[in-house]
């Protein structure tokens, strides 16, 4: 939407004639830090698979003809007639970054719905803008409406001198709302999210649980949700996504056409300081394939040994498990722990040839020297775990949190003439562990302004397969709500 045609209507919105502002509240968040972070590999290094010479003699390697082993190659020794050489991986290169900034993302993070567990360093602050408000239409019953716009308080596309970042919706539904509970449709946070929003004491920092811990938290458009009234403390909420045709991918697949093309459920407790939520989601595949993936690939079948074939198609849906605990501000003390677990992630069992991951060379001849290999695009599992404890004293908070997420996958094939080589590729980006923790101190001037300052850590054993994957930060902060 134009700039100056939201410009207009929020200065249209504040001047509007009391009576029609009875029932319209102006809200909104402004949260921005001065960060200094440090990332590793924000351009990857090279991994190696080229044969390797030295003056006409192999430097090491296996001997390879025709998709056989023909045995380790001895310096000085010719090769077989016709054999080509195969090296194994060596990592070099790669450039860090270390230095100052403003929740600008510091690493670029385009892997969509987030499959291999990455998200930009830090993720963003979240500053917000929104109108809502509501109808009495009678009998108990009223019409609720919300428009929410994310507002970028930083710089989010490299240029400082450009001003030209993007406004962009947050929840934004219209609905009705009564004793039964509140209906909605728009673009709404999934119940899975909403499930532990409250658990986060790093919420929308550099520290948040998103972008460290790496839990997934969506906010689709197309959704129609339900929230049931409370009861003793006990809420349910489910939600589901007409796909109409669009995918998760920002592409068209005519398959994608269930009207529950996503779907999320929760149950959640929440009654003095104590809390507790459970919640499940799925994704369908068609959410990441397209009508060119689909009909080229509809005789797919994972590949073997010495069938060798391309598929690109996702087969399985994408589902999770959450689970949450607090107890929250009980005589100042707040400790909360989050679950997640993820199975079939979109693209694991979507087989692609060739290297595993941008960081392999490629130039790698595998097609013509007879034994390319496959691996999936993400890992087939994670599990996600994160503790949080503070202490509210005064005007103020301490508080840390302890985090750490295991990848795995054992569906990528690889060609046993490159052996070692093609596994130690495919087990570095889809599998390993990350592990993160982080310390903070929060100071609040009031109810709706705070000053905070905090470090975050985060170790991943992926980051020479992953840009920005292993990161630490140290961040000074203030929030204001209205």
């Amino acid at each position: 939407m134009n700039k100056k045609l939201i410009s207009l209507a929020v200065a249209a919105a504040l001047v509007a004639p009391a009576a029609a502002m009875a029932d319209a509240v102006l809200y909104g968040k402004v949260n921005v830090s001065l960060d200094y972070v440090d990332v590793s590999n924000v351009i990857l290094p090279v991994a190696n698979f080229l044969p390797v010479t030295i003056n006409g003699v192999p430097a090491s390697g296996i001997w390879a003809r025709n998709g056989q082993n023909l045995g380790v190659a001895t310096p000085g020794v010719a090769a077989p007639e016709g054999a080509v050489l195969v090296v194994p991986q060596s990592v070099g290169g790669g450039v860090d970054f270390k230095g100052w900034g403003m929740a600008n993302g510091y690493v670029p993070s385009n892997v969509a719905y987030n499959r291999l567990g990455v998200a930009s360093a830090g993720g963003g602050r979240a500053s917000r803008l929104g109108v809502k408000g509501s109808e009495e239409l009678g009998g108990g019953l009223k019409a609720i409406y919300q428009i929410e716009l994310a507002i970028n308080m930083n710089d989010t596309n490299n240029n400082l001198v450009g001003n030209n970042d993007t406004f962009a919706y947050r929840n934004t539904f219209v609905g009705l709302a009564g004793g039964w509970g509140t209906a909605l449709m728009g673009r709404h946070d999934t119940p899975l999210k909403i499930s532990t929003g409250k658990l986060d004491l790093f919420a929308d920092t550099l520290a948040d649980m998103n972008a460290t811990v790496g839990f997934q938290d969506l906010r689709p458009d197309n959704v129609i949700a339900y929230i049931s009234p409370s009861w003793s403390g006990f809420t349910l909420a489910g939600a589901v996504v007409p796909a109409g045709g669009s995918t998760a991918l920002g592409v068209t697949n005519t398959e994608s056409d269930q009207i529950n093309g996503a779907w999320s459920v929760a149950g959640i407790y929440s009654n003095g300081p104590f809390y507790a939520s459970a919640a499940y989601e799925s994704i369908n595949a068609e959410m990441f394939n397209t009508n060119a993936t689909n009909s080229t690939n509809y005789l797919c079948t994972a590949p073997v040994v010495g069938q060798f074939s391309s598929c690109s198609t996702s087969d399985s849906d994408w589902t999770k498990w959450r689970f949450g605990l607090g107890l929250l501000d009980w005589n100042g003390f707040s400790l909360t722990a989050i679950y997640e677990h993820h199975d079939d992630i979109a693209g694991s069992n979507a087989y692609v040839t060739g290297p595993a991951y941008a960081p392999l060379d490629s130039t790698y001849p595998g097609a013509a020297m007879g034994y390319n290999y496959f691996t999936p695009a993400s890992p087939d599992q994670m599990d996600l775990w994160q503790i949080q404890a503070g202490y509210s004293f005064g005007a103020s908070q301490i508080k840390a949190m302890y985090g750490a997420t295991s990848f795995d996958s054992g569906n990528w094939v690889a060609n046993p003439i490159v052996g070692g080589l093609a596994s130690t590729a495919a087990s570095d980006v889809l599998t390993g562990d990350r592990s993160t923790w982080a310390v903070g101190y929060d100071y609040n001037f009031s109810k709706r302004t705070k000053v905070y300052a905090l470090y975050t850590d985060v170790q991943d054993d992926r980051k020479d397969w992953i840009a920005g994957s292993e990161w630490s930060g140290f961040s000074l902060g203030m929030m204001h709500s209205f």
